[in-house]
């Protein structure tokens, strides 16, 4: 009875010294126990957070042979850095950043190369085509939001799809709330003039 106590104790004692450590599975916790040592919680952090991290590659790059190498960059990363983790913000908001920046990485690198490639007249060079009768809804939207430009399109899918704060998505694009807010309304309003063609699609 009295070591149950003492645990009681223990555990309140803990939890007014870190208030944002809440209990042993959230991911400060985590991140603390790996730091000490426990690098078996870094399996559980990824195991938590791989969809989310693979779903703003996709969306970013809408190119599924790219994700896991990108994924497997990314937890890279985070594995590298994550002793130097310094509790200011949330785990998950440090890890979009990373994501997203690995996108920006492999996007500057296709540029780059393309500048270096023969200009060839075809659908990829030229951009996406879409075609509605051989998809469905998400793909028409998937396909509009892709022709959006980068700086607009990952604010957009990190607010719209991946549900992020403008707070978090400013720390994870490293811009201020003002910016980010001007750009998602900017990304909404183009992705709707894109969409015009493909209304009566959109609404069957």
């Amino acid at each position: 009875m009295g070591a149950s106590k003492n645990m009681k104790f223990t555990k309140k004692k803990k939890e007014l010294q870190h208030p944002q450590i809440l209990n042993l599975d959230d991911d400060f916790s985590l991140i603390k126990r790996f730091i000490e040592g426990d690098e078996s919680t870094f399996n559980t952090l990824v195991q938590r957070h791989k969809e989310k991290v693979r779903n703003i590659i996709y969306i970013t790059l809408n190119n599924h042979d790219l994700v896991d190498d990108i994924a497997q960059e990314v937890f890279l990363t985070v594995y590298k850095n994550l002793n130097n983790f310094r509790f200011e913000s949330q785990f998950t908001t440090w890890l979009y950043r990373i994501t997203v920046n690995k996108c920006k990485d492999y996007l500057r690198k296709m540029k780059i190369r393309n500048i270096f490639s023969p200009i060839k007249d075809s659908e990829e060079e030229l951009g996406y085509t879409i075609h509605p009768e051989n998809m469905d809804i998400s793909e028409i939207v998937q396909k509009a939001i892709a022709k959006l430009p980068e700086k607009l399109r990952v604010p957009l899918l990190l607010k719209d799809i991946e549900g992020l704060s403008y707070q978090e998505i400013a720390e994870s694009v490293q811009c201020e709330i003002g910016t980010v807010k001007s750009r998602i309304f900017r990304a909404r309003e183009g992705l709707r003039e894109l969409l015009k063609p493909y209304e009566q699609e959109l609404r069957a």
